[in-house]
């Protein structure tokens, strides 16, 4: 997966600067549970939530199962109905993609939908590179790019931001992109929402070329959707000349009458909202109805890898709600940032080391920023049991094996540092298979002052940050022992008394 910043510590490190950040924590503690107490609320409204959430699991793998002949399908629909469709294999292709079509136009700026794709593959970096300004819309994605940020969520990228940090941003910073923030701009958020209506107007009325995502591209119609809570989306689907949107190739569904289940679930999830605020829909070009000319980019980079892996492909169900975060407890510490990855949290810490790889550091640290705790499948409205890919990459990481990459099936090799770790499974593999050496070994108990100690050698990271539990007196083995030990001379003593007292 080219076009990707990896310059990024592994998670470990990343993790624990960010963790010391008490603003960043107190931030992230108050967003986390106002949106998972109102999404807990949203979904209990709904008796059926349990066969929404199969249904929408069982329209994504079907779809899987068949990828390629609904984008075909898709890309006929979407040629008649006079878009053009172009395929890109990896981030670069599509770059190079959207950048030969904005110089086309003759234009030097866009204005964008949020969209987690173009995040991925580095476009604004790549237009920037070209001479082209790419304007972000979406309030949250503005803060980010004022402050020369990162997101760091998917629904929220600026939630590890609180409003004087906003403002500061605001008043710094807007005037060097077009229209100054207000004089005496005040920390509410009425204002801050003001301030950035006024500074995105003029740059909706002025774009001729808009590049945008898509939650969901049907492929019976040839229909695009996007789902949006502020209103920037539909402005810049509807006013511009030139519509360029890069979308995944995952994210096609087979028919429109599929989206009536994610039209439910997909808010509720997300925003906790009962219905979407903004749902934009289009299909080609209409003379005179939106944009004249429209380009669909449907980018691979990774996808069909990570479609071999009849566990990991599960991964690519994900709808984009962030429901997995705001109930992960790592995230909630870590923050998004830490994942080195567009894709921060739970979702993230099996996505990106499948569409990316697990050569680098950052990427083979991911799987094991988890707890295992199954919060995030609990929640996920596609049912993706995240904790089983996570165990599943781990395996991955420790031990290599065979893997696809651009369509190659390879053997890679262990990640580095983790020849401890494969000696320790070794030899609890090798004792496990002998009782007899088990239960000698059991015989060296340590006892209840041993957990007071720290582990020696590596386990000294684990103790280090942890309180291990106060240990039994004795094994289960040894206490299971005495137990039938004790049962055994009770069933003899009972024998004996029964024998005793029939004696004539």
């Amino acid at each position: 997966m080219t076009g990707t910043y990896l310059g990024m510590p592994a998670f470990p490190d990343a993790a624990r600067e960010a963790v010391r950040d008490d603003v960043l924590r107190a931030n992230l503690r108050h967003a986390t549970h106002t949106i998972r107490d109102k999404r807990a609320r949203a979904v209990a409204e709904l008796e059926d939530w349990d066969r929404l959430r199969a249904a929408g699991k069982a329209v994504k793998d079907h779809t899987l199962a068949h990828l390629d002949r609904y984008l075909l399908q898709l890309e006929a629909a979407v040629t008649a109905a006079g878009g053009t469709v172009h395929w890109a294999a990896d981030a670069d292709e599509a770059n190079r993609i959207v950048t030969e079509l904005v110089r086309a136009t003759g234009e030097r700026e866009v204005v964008k939908v949020k969209s987690m794709a173009t995040q991925e593959i580095g476009l604004n970096e790549a237009l920037e590179a070209a001479g082209i300004a790419a304007y972000e819309t979406d309030l949250a994605e503005l803060i980010v790019q004022l402050g020369h940020d990162r997101p760091s969520h998917i629904l929220v990228p600026a939630i590890h931001r609180n409003r004087g940090e906003i403002r500061d941003i605001f008043a710094a910073e807007m005037g060097g992109w077009g229209r100054p923030a207000p004089e005496g701009l005040g920390d509410d958020p009425r204002e801050l929402a003001e301030a950035a209506r006024l500074h995105l107007r003029e740059k909706f009325l002025r774009a001729k070329v808009a590049v945008s995502g898509a939650n969901f591209m049907v492929a019976e119609t040839g229909t695009l959707v996007v789902f949006e809570s502020e209103g920037n989306g539909r402005m810049c689907l509807t006013l511009p000349e030139t519509l360029i949107s890069v979308v995944g190739i995952e994210k096609v569904i087979p028919t429109f009458r599929d989206l009536e289940i994610f039209l439910q679930t997909l808010p509720r999830s997300s925003t906790a909202e009962r219905m979407n605020p903004y749902t934009t829909m289009w299909t080609g070009t209409v003379d005179g109805d939106g944009p004249s000319v429209f380009h669909l980019v449907l980018l691979d980079n990774g996808r069909t890898d990570t479609l071999a892996d009849e566990v990991g492909r599960q991964a690519l169900r994900c709808i984009r709600c962030s429901a997995c975060l705001n109930v992960c407890p790592v995230y909630e510490r870590a923050g998004g940032h830490a994942y080195g990855s567009v894709y921060p949290g739970p979702i993230g810490a099996i996505l990106s080391p499948q569409l990316r790889g697990t050569g680098s550091e950052i990427d083979a640290t991911l799987p094991y920023a988890s707890t295992l705790c199954g919060a995030c499948y609990e929640v996920c409205p596609v049912a993706i049991d995240i904790p089983e890919v996570l165990v599943h990459l781990r395996e991955r990481v420790v031990q290599g094996g065979p893997v696809t990459r651009e369509g190659i099936r390879v053997r890679i090799r262990p990640a580095d540092g983790h020849t401890a770790e494969r000696a320790a499974m070794r030899a609890a593999r090798l004792l496990l298979d002998r009782p007899d050496a088990l239960r000698a070994g059991s015989g060296c108990w340590p006892g209840p002052a041993a957990a007071t100690a720290p582990l020696p050698g590596p386990g000294r990271a684990w103790t280090d940050s942890r309180e291990l539990p106060e240990l039994p007196e004795r094994s289960f083995r040894d206490w299971w022992a005495q137990r039938e030990k004790a049962q055994g001379e009770e069933a003899q003593r009972e024998k004996a008394q029964r024998e005793k007292g029939a004696r004539p």
